[in-house]
């Protein structure tokens, strides 16, 4: 029945700031629409999971965490460094695969993961 995840939309207080730090620290291309298409490639693959209210893997007061799958995390930190993104927590590895956690501009946490 579902053919594939459709989108993330959410309010911003500033969206010229959203749209450049998502641009320069992700590479993420904002179009002159506000958004863009990313296209799934094999490999690739979203995870859609609830959690309780008061679960603690990302903050309670957020709703709703991001998170874009990379294909080298060791690389992407490096950008980050380069560029000057603190991590919000340290790489960790698990069963699952390796992650680091960023915040945006407006304190939202977003995850970054390699399979």
């Amino acid at each position: 029945m579902i053919k594939g995840f459709g989108g993330i939309f959410w309010r911003t207080k500033n969206l010229e700031v959203i749209k450049k730090w998502y641009s320069e620290v992700l590479k993420i291309e904002i179009d002159h629409w506000n958004g863009t298409v990313i296209k799934p490639q094999s490999g690739n693959e979203t995870i859609f999971s609830f959690f309780t209210e008061d679960d603690s893997y990302f903050p309670t007061e957020q709703q709703v965490m991001l998170n874009f799958q990379v294909h080298n995390l060791d690389e992407t930190i490096k950008h980050l460094e380069h560029i000057g993104i603190p991590l919000a927590k340290k790489k960790e590895i698990s069963e699952f695969g390796k992650f680091v956690w960023i915040e945006d501009p407006e304190g939202r946490l977003i995850e970054l993961w390699e399979k």
